[in-house]
């Protein structure tokens, strides 16, 4: 069975990861592949964060590797926090505060549309391929739910009473952003 290692040091990024591909590869972490120190991600766009950090691993380890970058992006605030969702409140933040900043930001604001978005950079034997997810949705006057992780808890997907973090593990990834993304890679994957 092919092995692929996963860019990230996020469990919860694995885990979420991990259950759509079981099956057709074996994922390893960066960790387990040796990389220890923080992954880069300094670019301005989703795509150039995933390519930055698959390379990254691919580079350093040889193998094959993939990386994925995930950006909340909001309407009334013209798609922010977008690709920088991940430290929206600061450097050192947590998923706590940049949820709460959000919900600062977006007080008062009628216009709750916005939308998920993960890029995922593969690389296969040096060749790179490029997948995207899209879900829409709406960011909630509070945090719901216990699951999930990031602003899970504020966003609703269009259609669905529950947010990200109320839903099963399984519900969430058969509709979610990173669910789609990983899902055009795991039908890529199954051709190869």
């Amino acid at each position: 069975m092919r092995e692929l290692i996963f860019a990230t040091h996020n469990a919860h990024k694995v885990q979420e990861v991990a259950s759509l591909l079981k099956g057709v590869c074996l994922l390893r972490t960066a960790t387990e592949a040796g990389i220890t120190e923080p992954i880069p991600e300094e670019r301005d766009t989703l795509s150039g964060n995933a390519w930055q950090k698959a390379e990254f691993v691919w580079m350093r380890t040889g193998r094959d590797s993939f990386a994925d970058d995930t950006g909340l992006e909001v309407e009334a605030l013209d798609g922010a926090p977008g690709v920088y969702s991940a430290r929206y409140a600061g450097p050192s933040c947590s998923f706590a505060d940049n949820m709460a900043k959000l919900l600062r930001e977006m007080r008062g604001i009628a216009n709750r549309k916005a939308c998920f978005r993960t890029v995922i950079a593969l690389i296969i034997g040096g060749v790179r391929h490029e997948f995207e997810g899209r879900v829409d949705g709406e960011i909630l006057e509070q945090p719901t739910g216990e699951g999930g992780f990031g602003y899970d808890a504020v966003f609703r997907p269009q259609g669905y009473e529950l947010s990200f973090a109320q839903m099963p593990l399984e519900v969430k990834n058969s509709l979610s952003h990173r669910g789609r993304a990983v899902e055009k890679m795991r039908a890529f994957l199954s051709e190869l």
